[in-house]
Parts: C-alpha cells; structure tokens; sequence
C-alpha cells in the first residue's frame, strides 16, 4: 500500500491526532514524529486520524510527521521465541536496555527476533512435494526441549521448486515454490487477527497444573478457560507464577501485563534457574515471557495480551500444548479505560468502555484444542489462565463479570485463606469449573472409576465443614455430636493436608493424578475407619490423639514415586489400628 504522510495535529497523553491523512486505514500502525515513534490508528474522522502511541509521547510537538505505510500491528514468527523476553509490541527488551544503557528509551528500535542468527534447517519435504497451508515443510531444534517446525504460512500452498538442506537465517528463503512464492525461517502475523485451523475440538483431557486443588476439584480442560480473580495480596501472581513453573504442557507464554515491576524482576532472575519438573531441562527453554510493566506506555499494555495469545497460536499450530498465563487482565482493562477516555467515548460502568466485552470475548476465544491446518493430523492447544484484580476484592465488579461470560473455570481467591497461609488460597465453595463433565472419563480411564466418587465425597466433606463452622459460631465445638467432630476434623485435615500446597516443599510442590488419588484414598479410609470405631463405642478424643492422624495430616511431604505403594501401607495401619482400638 501506498503510504501515506501527515502531521501532528494535537497530543493528549498516548493518544495522537493527526490531520492530512487522508486514506488512512483503520488499525495500521504509523511512525510518529522526530524519533518514529510507534503508533497504531483507532479512529478516522475525515482527513484526521487518530493514533494510539506505544511510547511515551513526552517531547512530541504539533507539526512533526506522522508516516503510516498501511500495515497492521503484527509480531514475527520464527525460531528464537522462545527464552526471549519483549514488551507489549514485541521490543525485545534486553537489546533495547543495551542500547538505552538502562532504563528503556523512546524511539529505540531493535528487530525483534535475531534475523542474522544461523539455525540448522533440516527439510521434511523434497522437491516435486506439494504443500498446503500449514503445511511442515521443515524443522529447526530451536532448544533442548522443543523443536521449531517451520510450516508454510495461511494461503500459501504450491508445488516445492527448491528445498535447502542446512544453516540457514532469517534473511534468505529456505523453500521456493514454483510459481516463485518464497518460504522462510520467519514470517508476520496481525495481532488481532486470529490465526486460522481446521477445526476446533471439544475439551476431553485435563490441563495438568501439578496443584491438587485444582486438578481435582477445579479442573480446567487442555484449550479452556480459567479466571483467578483476588483482591490485593491473595497470591493471584504466585498462583500463575506457580503454574508456568509446574503445568504438564510444551509451551508458556506469560504476559506481565501491567503489574509492579519487582513481580516482573522475579520472573526474570528464576526462570533461568528453574528446573522442569518433566525433563529436568531450564524452564526458561519452553517459555517467551510478555513483560508490561505498570510504569509502561498504556497502549502497549493494551496490545500485549494480544501479542502473548499470537505467538500461543503460532506454538499450537506446530501441534503443541500452549498454556498463555495474563497477569493480569484487570490492569490491560485499565489500559483500555484510559484510551477510551481520551477518545471522548461514551463510558460504560465504572468507566470502562462499552465493548469491554466484546475485546475481552475476542481474547479468550482465542484458545481452545484444535485441528492444525495441513496434511497431517496434528492437534494443538491455547490454555488461557488469566488473574483478574478486581478492587477491593468485588466480584461483582465489570472487568470479573465480563471475564466469568467466556470463563469456563472461576478459581476465586479468598483473602482470609490468605491471611491464614493457606497457598492456593482458593475459596472452594464460591469456585466451579464448567468442564467437569467433560472430564469424567478420562478421570474414570486414566486415574480410576474410584476418583469421581472420592471427588464427589470431597465436595460434601467440604460443604460441611462449612455448615458445622457456622454452628459452632453458635454453641462451641464441645456441643457438637461426636459424629460432627470427627467429620470436622476429616474436613479440617482435608483442608490442611490435600487443599494446602508448598511450593517450597519438593514432594509437595507438583504432584500427579496418582498421588492425588491417593491421598484422597488414604483420607477417606481414615475417615470411614474412625467413624466404625466411633459407633462401636471408642471415645472420640482416643480416635483424635491416635498418631495416625499426624501421619495422614503430613502424607503430602512423600514423594510422587512410589506414594501408592506407601499408601496402601498406610491404609492398612489404619484398618489395622482402628479395628482393635480400646472401646469406652
């Protein structure tokens, strides 16, 4: 497209008008004044656009040039995305610091992936092959751990002229079709728009997160949804923290949107000492990190969910399970407040702007467990886990509502679990997860057709436990029958030893579905074992000082080898204990 050139016409804050910009399109980016700052066009009234600017404008006068050359905002695609960390636009930021020599300067430019760097090319195809879309045409061993599948991008599709075989950059083609059509290690994709697939799945297998309360009670599904909302120092960061360390998938994506920048600074300094649990590997080597810090340009801030879920969908078109992590969407939704104001829009409720939903349903939609296009029958996922800060801790206001529409997991966060030390500090009774149907098989298949009964014995367990707390508000602990004793003190344990997790603790940091299974095996036998001693006449201060209750309260601290084993041993000291226990 032709490009085209104006001039600043009025500056208010991030927002640019620029007038004489006549064929202008909507939602291209521009270079703005002096120092080409980057820019993307939101609004056209007659000759005059009006830009949305990811740097800060300090310094910009009425007059400069605004140069738009008809492009949309997109990121490049390529081998050595992954240990990388960039900003809302994909700046890579240690380059950018290196060149400002500190803190990020305006104006600086740096490509955003290393076109210049040498990758070993190997060719899947030959010459004479057909490719279509999405096709593989080739692979690069981008780290240790994932291998980067070049694949022709959406449209292209032809018959293969030339092939190479070897070091190849991102300055020269490694595949040239007949008709002259050029494939290389790279190529660029719009932000906002979605990238296509052949079909989406439904959700049949659990997105493993190594956190027993939510595998179990709170499951999301490979290619869902799940919304943690919390008020301020519920842990809402540690919980995705916590997640990008431990999930069982390829590839994460995390995007630091908006939050403070010591939270920024230490995932920066751990994940390049982290250890994957699977593989033993850096977990730096599966992971690109999106970092908007909250002293950032606002309209980068709102640009960087869009950036994360992009390169999501390009790992999930290779055929990997993505999980995209968005600490937190409630400060990208402060972002668009911002700019909706200084365009003069009308506001919705609390300011935000009326499509707040609509932006935020064209971002969760973006996940979900696809075919990927090409000849080959791959799949790929976009799990999509984001915090939400609502103020004050009211679920109720727009930004947690808006989110709950597309959400099909709610891992609410209670500040008073917080305050007790109790990691993840989620409220189980205000939570739900809408996949739990969905599920019910492959729990029944892969763990055992006992865990959906334990599951369901939990959930009664836990609701209570609630009901008896608000009776013992009432007339004290020592006036419960001894039956309700015992089942509140199963609860309470339930609470400490399956509910509470240690990231700290080694053989309770990430544990798997067979451990979980049983602890909740080991749980119940002490429960239904001590409650048969009970109606047989024990006391229930000899059933609560008896020292198994100590043993199953610490089950957690062994180890996911071979916990089964010592399990069943358990089990049976139980059994074995509880059987001949003195009677009253």
């Amino acid at each position: 497209m032709k490009e085209i050139r104006g001039k600043i016409y009025g500056v208010s804050g991030p927002t640019v008008i620029a007038s004489g910009m006549s064929n202008a399109v909507m939602n291209t980016v521009c270079l703005v004044g002096r120092q080409g700052l980057l820019g993307e066009i939101i609004r056209i009234r007659e000759d005059r656009a009006i830009l949305q600017v990811y740097e800060d404008t300090g310094g910009l006068t009425v007059g400069e040039e605004v140069v738009s050359y008809g492009r949309p905002l997109s990121v490049t695609l390529g081998p050595g995305l992954l240990t990388n960390i960039v900003d809302g636009i994909q700046r890579p930021l240690l380059k950018i610091k290196e060149a400002s020599g500190g803190f990020i300067g305006k104006g600086v430019k740096a490509e955003a992936l290393e076109m210049d760097r040498v990758w070993e090319f190997r060719p899947v195809k030959k010459p004479g092959d057909h490719v279509e879309p999405g096709a593989i045409i080739g692979e690069v061993p981008e780290t240790e751990r994932i291998t980067h599948r070049v694949m022709a991008p959406p449209g292209v599709s032809g018959v293969i002229k030339d092939i190479i075989s070897g070091n190849a950059t991102g300055r020269a083609p490694v595949c040239v079709l007949e008709d002259g059509t050029e494939i290389g290690l790279y190529q660029q994709w719009p932000v906002r728009l979605q990238r296509p697939f052949k079909a989406k799945l439904p959700p049949e297998v659990p997105f493993k997160t190594g956190q027993r309360v939510f595998d179990t009670l709170l499951p999301v599904a490979e290619g869902g949804t799940a919304i943690v909302p919390g008020g301020f120092g519920t842990g809402k960061t540690v919980v995705e923290q916590t997640i990008a360390k431990y999930a069982t998938c390829d590839i994460v994506i995390y995007v630091g949107c908006g939050e403070r920048g010591n939270e920024m600074s230490e995932i920066l300094t751990d994940f390049p000492t982290l250890k994957d649990p699977a593989t033993g590997l850096p977990l730096s080597l599966r992971t690109v990190i999106v970092v908007n810090t909250s002293n950032m340009p606002v309209a980068a801030r709102e640009a960087s969910i869009f950036t994360g879920i992009t390169i999501a969908e390009y790992y999930r078109d290779m055929g990997y399970s993505v999980a995209l992590l968005a600490d937190s969407i409630s400060r990208w939704a402060e972002a668009l407040r911002e700019i909706s104001s200084r365009l003069e829009e009308m506001p919705g409720e609390e300011g935000f702007p009326p499509y707040l939903a609509t932006q935020l349903g064209g971002f969760y939609e973006r996940s979900g467990k696809v075919k990927c296009l090409g000849p080959d029958e791959r799949t790929g996922s976009i799990t999509v886990i984001s915090a939400v800060s609502p103020p004050g801790g009211d679920f109720s206001e727009p930004v947690t509502q808006a989110s709950l529409r597309f959400a099909g997991a709610l891992w609410a966060l209670d500040p008073d679990l917080a305050y007790r030390r109790h990691f993840p500090a989620v409220n189980w009774l205000v939570s739900f997860s809408l996949y739990q149907t969905e599920l019910l098989d492959w729990y029944s298949r892969e763990i055992s057709p006992d865990m959906l009964r334990l599951r369901a014995r939990l959930f009664e367990l836990l609701q209570k436990q609630s009901e008896l707390r608000e009776i013992i508000q009432i007339i004290g602990v020592e006036a419960l029958q001894e039956a309700d004793r015992l089942t509140l003190e199963v609860a309470n344990i339930a609470s400490e030893a399956f509910l509470k997790q240690s990231i700290f603790n080694e053989a309770d940091a990430f544990n798997t579905f067979e451990k979980q299974f049983w602890m909740l095996k080991v749980l119940f036998a002490y429960m239904d074992n001590a409650s048969a001693a009970l109606k047989r006449g024990v006391y229930i201060e000899t059933i609560l000082d008896s020292p198994l209750r100590t043993r199953v309260l610490r089950m957690q601290n062994t180890p996911n080898d071979g916990f089964g084993k010592n399990a069943e041993g358990l089990i049976n000291e139980i059994e074995s204990e509880f059987s001949t226990v003195e009677e009253k």
